[in-house]
């Protein structure tokens, strides 16, 4: 369905369709612009289902949040949701998640506010559109990467914004998972930069993004400035996006151990605060479905795609111990990475599986040894799960490993790793043959990233899984700016024929830097 038909059809029908007679008698049109609610930050949608989806926006004021759905372009037949309350409590933001929806049906969203001081007060229409999941096997194709708006670099007018996002919607995906560091809050932003080949980039600048974010509103800044570019607000209202976070949503390497008494630009020195600050922002702009009251912070989930495809998002950030050696024993203390309570989730979701394929969306890579300084004995500091030893499992290896022992003892077939982190695009492959730990039977790893930022790698495996570097693409010289063009994303392929499983590793242009064609055990 053409894309720019739907926006005209949409906008020709959008007048009084959504509060009955009254607002009719007395429609939005005659309200000067400047008066109505303004919703500037544009429209997600997340977490798509076969029955059900997360619609999100943005207010600028108190106002309802009103949202329509139909079949058709046209709104021929809206079905009428009256939404939450926008209000300065969570940042005017709000969302609704729909249910009873048709599966495997192309839907049309569009939502309104009403102005809570002037009911007859509308804002202009906010329009997105998305697919349900489909209950029969049908090609699918999604993408991932990861890494926001990092090291500085962030909206470029010159270079005309963060273009990735562009090259990304125009591959028309089922669906987009950002595999984290959806926001950079420790990375302040200057009106120019002087990158390689003296040349100069250039910022758009907002007063919550010019310094580390420490105040709830300057983390929620973050999110609202992303939210300012045009190709990133055009690929939410399109594309539904699954959303995973990981350190820079808060501050770097951030865990327990993390001790910013001597960083000169933070006055709020407790991880803890930042971390609830920084959490709660996480929670209002992310499209995202709250898990509910008992764990109201919890990001790892189960989506489920349909016969060929399930999805596990997991968490490496929230249940991990301090960094640190990450060299302890079986049955010590301090190891914990994703936590028993997730681990055995994962476990227990990719058992019951039915689906083909089980992707497991990661927020850090597996094998790449990712350091986080030194400990006060020296000793190398692990930000990552990787212990640099190349032995047997130790530390947050031994998650891992028993994982992939159990994966291996039910016989589940057909898991891929999928993630970002590392600002570099990468093929690993796994297998007991190579590796100091052998229980488990061969799997591929998929890294790429980043979105709009500085780009990094390569990084040294360890051998502990036996990993094998396939592919990968990394800057001559560390922190290459986007001008660079190493900027990547993946995209993943399912054949509903077949059921083979196509992975292509992209460059910010849409050309393909690698494939791999995974046929199914």
């Amino acid at each position: 369905m053409d894309r720019r038909n739907f926006i005209k059809t949409a906008l020709a029908g959008s007048g009084g369709l959504l509060l009955g007679p009254a607002a009719q008698a007395a429609p939005a049109l005659i309200t000067p612009d400047r008066l109505r609610p303004q919703a500037s930050s544009g429209i997600q949608i997340g977490d798509v289902g076969a029955d059900r989806a997360i619609v999100w926006a943005r207010a600028d004021r108190t106002a309802r949040m009103l949202v329509e759905w139909d079949i058709s372009e046209r709104f021929a037949n809206p079905r009428k949701l009256r939404g939450p309350w926008a209000t300065e409590a969570a940042d005017f933001t709000t969302r609704i998640d729909l249910s009873g929806l048709p599966a495997g049906e192309q839907l049309f969203v569009r939502v309104r506010y009403e102005d809570a001081a002037s009911p007859r007060s509308l804002s202009e229409p906010l329009l997105g559109r998305f697919r349900t999941v489909s209950r029969l096997p049908r090609d699918l194709r999604f993408v991932w990467s990861g890494d926001t708006a990092g090291q500085g670099f962030g909206i470029n007018p010159d270079w005309g914004g963060m273009r990735i996002y562009e090259t990304m919607r125009r591959q028309q995906p089922d669906f987009f998972v950002h595999c984290g560091d959806t926001i950079y809050a420790d990375g302040p932003m200057a009106a120019e930069m002087t990158v390689e080949e003296g040349k100069i980039w250039r910022n758009l600048v907002t007063p919550e993004v010019s310094k580390v974010a420490e105040t709830l509103d300057e983390y929620r800044g973050r999110y609202r400035y992303n939210l300012m570019d045009h190709n990133v607000r055009r690929f939410a209202a399109e594309v539904p996006q699954i959303w995973q976070w990981d350190d820079h949503e808060v501050v770097n390497n951030w865990s327990d151990s993390k001790n910013l008494a001597d960083d000169a630009r933070y006055r709020e020195k407790s991880i803890g605060v930042l971390q609830a600050r920084a959490t709660r922002a996480f929670m209002e702009y992310a499209p995202l479905r709250h898990y509910g009251d008992r764990e109201s912070e919890r990001v790892y989930r189960h989506l489920p795609q349909g016969p060929l495809l399930d999805v596990f998002v997991v968490d490496m950030r929230s249940y991990r111990d301090a960094n640190g050696a990450n060299l302890q024993a079986e049955g010590e203390p301090g190891g914990s990475f994703m936590g028993r309570e997730q681990l055995r989730w994962l476990l227990e979701g990719l058992k019951s599986s039915r689906a083909v394929w089980k992707a497991v969306m990661a927020d850090m890579p597996l094998a790449l040894q990712v350091g986080d300084g030194k400990n006060a004995d020296g000793s190398p500091r692990w930000e990552a799960m990787a212990n640099g030893d190349h032995g047997q499992p130790r530390g947050r290896e031994l998650e891992l490993a028993w994982l992939l022992g159990e994966i291996k003892r039910h016989d589940i077939r057909n898991v891929v790793w999928f993630t970002a982190d590392v600002h570099y695009t990468a093929a690993h492959h796994y297998h007991p043959e190579r590796a100091a730990f052998a229980d488990f039977n061969p799997f591929w790893e998929f890294v790429s990233g980043p979105l709009n930022a500085g780009t990094f790698g390569p990084n040294t495996l360890d051998m502990t899984f036996g990993p094998k570097v396939v592919y990968q693409k990394a800057p001559p010289a560390q922190n290459a700016s986007p001008l660079a063009g190493m900027q990547f994303f993946g995209q993943v392929d399912i054949d509903a024929r077949s059921r083979a499983m196509t992975v292509r590793l992209k460059d910010v242009a849409g050309q393909t830097l690698f494939s791999q064609e995974l046929p199914p055990a």
